[in-house]
């Protein structure tokens, strides 16, 4: 499967409107792919904000985004960033349209 930074943002694109039934109010691609440096094996990196903020959501938004890329997704909720990193992710992030 294409893992580009262009080709996960267009399918988020595409399948913003279910991923904001599941609870995902904004989504951001970040880490080695949207810099452009994924490996193959990669995970893929999503900064979230979620509503309602419970387990179920989360689990139900990390479930929908692996079945749709096909691989695992390391989904960090946007106010758990350590202060240490915030930086860092935050200017790398890539919001995804519509989310």
């Amino acid at each position: 499967m294409n893992r580009s930074k262009d080709h996960i943002l267009k399918a988020l694109h595409s399948h913003a409107e279910q991923i904001r039934r599941l609870g995902a109010q904004s989504l951001a691609l970040f880490g080695s792919t949207a810099r452009g440096e994924a490996a193959a094996g990669s995970d893929l990196d999503f900064l979230v904000e979620l509503s309602p903020k419970t387990f179920d959501t989360y689990m139900d938004v990390k479930f929908y985004l692996e079945d749709l890329f096909g691989t695992p997704v390391d989904l960090v909720l946007r106010e758990s960033v350590k202060p240490v990193l915030r930086e860092t992710i935050l200017g790398e992030a890539v919001h995804a349209e519509g989310l």
